[in-house]
């Protein structure tokens, strides 16, 4: 390939992407071409390389966008073409962890000293030697080398996450941090709101290293579990604690913080943070993150996190989960399903093994809310009824799911009416009833209508049929149409994202 080619490419993806991130592009697919390799210009296309065979399909759903900021950059006409990198495709190994906890630290506690008593018969040699050779510095491992991973965490593993559209990005560069293949995702950081998966994520990060390469010692901490750690330190009346501290995580391999936005208000542990991070990256050590929002809104009020800091964040690869639509719910919960019953069996757990039909699991993704960590509970309360009646004789019904899932979402969930979310809606949005559940299609009515139907599904007990019912005898497929409709708009549009939540939250607040 011609290195003007090359050279043309690396300026021009550049120019476009700074273009794409001034008008508004979403951080997620900004994230997403970023991970992207610029391979080739030859005055007419841009060709551009990705190992992510998801990527490539979303890539292509934004290419005429990002063709409009080529051709401003390039002041004419530009075609984009997305291959799929064959070189950097990673190599695939089992995600499963098969060890026990114990397992896993004596494996962790024998290799740190094992490097402890190289690192002693080293120092004896070269003291009983007449002329020592000076010889590099050999590193010593972190003390948190003997740390073991307790049994219910070490199911946190990448077989067992069940990935869609709105997490499927956030899995694929998972994976890649976990195997060491990819390099340049450093730091690596995940947001999205709580029980959406992202803890779930580090944490098979976590076991896959544990499993599959012990050598590179991984350590997890919560933003409070660090916090501790630097109280404690900066307490301890040995002044060398802080220095001890310090040497552990700057010799650790992977650094993983969970719920980042809980140091906020730590200057002294952000500050810590900073030099550990900042130390870790000058060696090339991988660095993980999460929080429950982007990086560049962690600074945001009376947050001690600055432009510099939030940035540094933001300066590897950014990725986002959103909350799940039907289709991931369904899935969601089967695999749940699935997974309870197989460790009924093998962990001899009782009441846990009943039949619930296809049937009724999909209507438990009707009735489901968002956060799935509590679907995940909502699923194990089923099986447990399920189990319980079966024992009596008795059936697992369709009332049983309700009633079950309106305890799990009692306050602002399933609890009023489809009219009185239309009213919500029509003085939201300033429309006549008529025109939200008429026939007229305006453009000016049709966001409306999606969102007056989906807020139905979110937040009553009715079905997809009696939802139509409501909306002028709208079919089960055009009601499908609207839920579709508004959580693909909340995926490319954060404003209007951020408009439907705020309108759900009035609802729910004054019902």
């Amino acid at each position: 390939m011609d290195q003007s080619q090359q050279s043309d490419a690396d300026f021009l993806w550049q120019d476009a992407l700074t273009l794409l991130e001034s008008e508004g592009l979403p951080a997620a697919n900004v994230a997403m071409l970023k991970s992207c390799d610029p391979v080739s210009f030859d005055g007419e296309t841009l060709i551009i390389s990705t190992n992510l065979g998801f990527a490539q399909r979303k890539i292509s759903q934004i290419t005429p966008t990002i063709e409009e900021c080529l051709e401003k950059a390039a002041f004419q006409p530009v075609t984009l073409q997305v291959t799929l990198s064959q070189d950097r495709t990673p190599v695939t190994i089992d995600t499963r962890s098969s060890m026990t906890a114990e397992e896993i630290g004596r494996a962790n506690k024998e290799s740190h000293e094992h490097e402890l008593k190289d690192f002693s018969s080293a120092s004896c040699r070269q003291t009983a030697a007449e002329a020592p050779t000076p010889t590099p510095k050999q590193e010593i491992k972190s003390s948190f080398a003997s740390e073991i991973v307790d049994p219910a965490t070490s199911k946190l593993t990448f077989d067992r996450f069940v990935a869609g559209d709105e997490n499927e990005l956030a899995y694929d560069a998972a994976k890649q941090v976990a195997n060491g293949e990819n390099k340049s995702y450093n730091p690596l950081f995940i947001y999205g709101k709580s029980g959406l998966g992202k803890t779930h994520l580090l944490r098979s990060i976590q076991n896959y290293i544990i499993q599959n390469d012990p050598s590179r010692l991984c350590v997890y901490r919560t933003s409070s579990e660090f916090m501790d750690d630097y109280i404690k330190a900066m307490n301890d009346p040995q002044k060398s604690a802080r220095d001890a501290l310090a040497r552990d995580y700057q010799n650790v391999d992977v650094l993983i913080i969970d719920d980042i936005q809980g140091m906020s208000k730590a200057a002294g542990t952000i500050g810590f943070f900073f030099d550990t991070f900042n130390s870790l990256a000058s060696r090339g050590k991988q660095v993980v993150l999460a929080a429950d929002r982007a990086p560049s809104q962690l600074g945001m009020g009376d947050s001690k996190f600055d432009e510099r800091e939030t940035s540094r964040m933001d300066s590897g690869v950014t990725v986002s989960v959103q909350v799940p639509d039907y289709e991931l719910k369904v899935k969601l919960i089967n695999n749940f399903y699935a997974r309870m019953r197989e460790d009924a069996v093998t962990e001899h757990i009782p009441h846990m093994d009943a039949n619930i039909s296809e049937e009724l699991l999909r209507l438990m993704a009707e009735r489901a809310g968002t956060n799935i960590r509590v679907i995940e509970g909502f699923v194990q309360t089923c099986l447990m009824s399920a189990s319980n009646k079966r024992e009596h004789g008795l059936d697992f019904t369709r009332d049983d799911v309700i009633r079950i899932a309106q305890a799990k979402w009692p306050s602002g969930q399933r609890i009023m009416s489809i009219e009185q979310i239309q009213k919500a809606v029509e003085a939201f949005y300033d429309v006549a009833h008529n025109d939200l559940v008429g026939s007229k299609r305006n453009k000016e009515l049709m966001e409306p209508r999606h969102v007056a139907i989906w807020m139905a599904r979110e937040l009553t007990d009715n079905t997809l049929a009696d939802i139509g019912k409501k909306f002028g005898g709208r079919s089960h497929a055009t009601v499908k149409h609207s839920i579709h409709w508004v959580e693909d708009a909340s995926k490319e549009d954060r404003i209007f994202q951020n408009r439907v939540e705020s309108l759900k939250e009035s609802i729910t607040d004054n019902s």
